[in-house]
């Protein structure tokens, strides 16, 4: 399984970017995908996530109501809306794949993700 990320970008406080992720393999579609985030200093941090079926999604609480995660698996794109966007969420992102196909589950600990993109950046100035 092979993750790309894309769409990231500068952007002034209160605007929008959309990032994607592309991804290639086997049963790519069978896999929940997350995003997750790292800004310089701090350590890797759970963004949103979304199941394999897009029946459950799940947000951490710092961009709740402002970040939308949805899929396309005909596409085999994942994409992270970004809206209202603050200086705080300046960091590299990162989508990835769960270890677990078919799962029901929502996952928003890193561990449980096998599969990693390179990450694409994010800055957000004041």
């Amino acid at each position: 399984v092979q993750l790309q990320a894309s769409g990231g970008g500068l952007v002034q406080a209160g605007g929008s970017l959309r990032l994607s992720c592309a991804a290639s393999g086997p049963a790519v579609g069978a896999r929940g995908i997350g995003w997750f985030r790292q800004a310089p200093g701090k350590e890797r941090e759970f963004v949103a996530t979304i199941t394999w079926n897009s029946d459950s999604t799940d947000y951490a609480d710092s961009v709740k109501g402002r970040f939308t995660i949805s899929r396309d698996n005909a596409k085999k794109l994942t994409y992270l809306q970004m809206n209202t966007l603050k200086p705080e969420d300046t960091a590299v992102y990162y989508c990835a794949a769960e270890k677990t196909r078919f799962s029901r589950r929502i996952f928003t600990t890193a561990d449980e993700y096998d599969y990693w993109g390179q990450g694409t950046q994010v800055t957000v100035s004041s």
